[in-house]
């Protein structure tokens, strides 16, 4: 089975925009390509833009066509996981019931019933504490993870590699 990674890749693309923002800018090239965020994400350029169009079609990011320069929508502040998880995964919910059940199997059909409203609350409860964290509150808690000789090289290396 495999789990989506979209959202926190789309967090990674908004954090990766606001940080070098400002601290970063003497050390990229005067343009940010989707290139130069995929080699942070360590994926492809064609999946940053994907994830950088709905993020911009839930005016989450400004960017101009043929332009590299893209940037926040609205502040860090306003913009919650809540956010960014809907722009990117639409209504898919975070836990899936499996649909490939026997249907003969009394326990096969009905606990996929039964856990549906377990499935429902936890889905709620999430999407509480997600509109609560905004983007803001993530970047802080990355610069609290920081060594101290990040400071030093706020470059990162370029990406070698």
């Amino acid at each position: 089975m495999k789990y989506s990674s979209k959202l926190s890749d789309a967090v990674h693309i908004l954090a990766f925009i606001e940080l070098l923002r400002d601290r970063l800018r003497a050390c990229m090239p005067s343009k940010l390509t989707s290139g130069e965020i995929a080699r942070s994400i360590h994926t492809n350029a064609s999946f940053v833009r994907q994830l950088m169009m709905q993020l911009k079609k839930a005016g989450l990011l400004v960017s101009e066509r043929g332009a590299a320069n893209p940037r926040l929508g609205r502040p860090a502040e306003e913009i919650s996981l809540y956010d960014i998880y809907r722009a990117v995964e639409g209504n898919k919910p975070l836990l899936h019931l499996d649909e490939n059940v026997n249907e003969m199997c009394v326990v096969g059909v009905h606990i996929q019933l039964a856990l549906q409203e377990s499935f429902d609350s936890i889905q709620k409860a999430a999407e509480k504490e997600m509109r609560s964290i905004t983007l803001a509150k993530v970047i802080e808690d990355y610069h609290k993870r920081l060594p101290e000789e990040a400071d030093e090289k706020p470059c990162f290396g370029r990406f070698e590699g």
